[in-house]
């Protein structure tokens, strides 16, 4: 059934701000990948490193919001804890204005600004090949 739009304006309305903290349990992470059915592989920030999470997306953003790769979103890890499952937890804000998360003291300082260039050179693909010829093909 469709969605109102009153019911959208509310969801959006939830989503548009950044918490002044977070609370124990919650971490931000960036989404890898839609492993389908309202679940995600998401990375993780700790303290030791990056951990690659199984989350499932709140039920009052199913068929309203909808979650890119490699945008950031804030997890509940608290609720899924005594779960015996392989839920490790629950979207409960989608990161809208990441400037304006950026700018809080608990942003995780794994996630810089410019992720997405930093990925690509990690990958070896730093060499700019829009608009390069293919190599030349030499005969014996």
């Amino acid at each position: 059934m469709a969605r109102t739009k009153r019911e959208l304006q509310r969801v959006a309305q939830e989503i548009s701000g950044a918490p002044d903290a977070l609370e124990a349990g919650q971490v931000i992470g960036r989404v890898l990948k839609a492993e389908g059915n309202n679940l995600y592989s998401v990375e993780c920030a700790g303290g030791s490193g990056k951990a690659i999470l199984l989350v499932e997306l709140a039920a009052r953003f199913r068929s309203t919001i909808w979650i890119r790769r490699r945008g950031f979103v804030l997890i509940d890890r608290a609720a899924f804890g005594d779960r015996p499952n392989k839920l490790e937890g629950e979207i409960i804000n989608i990161v809208q204005d990441e400037r304006a998360w950026r700018k809080r003291p608990y942003w995780p300082k794994q996630f810089p600004k410019d992720s997405v260039h930093q990925d690509q050179e990690e990958d070896g693909s730093e060499e700019d090949v829009v608009g390069a010829l293919p190599a030349a093909e030499e005969d014996d």
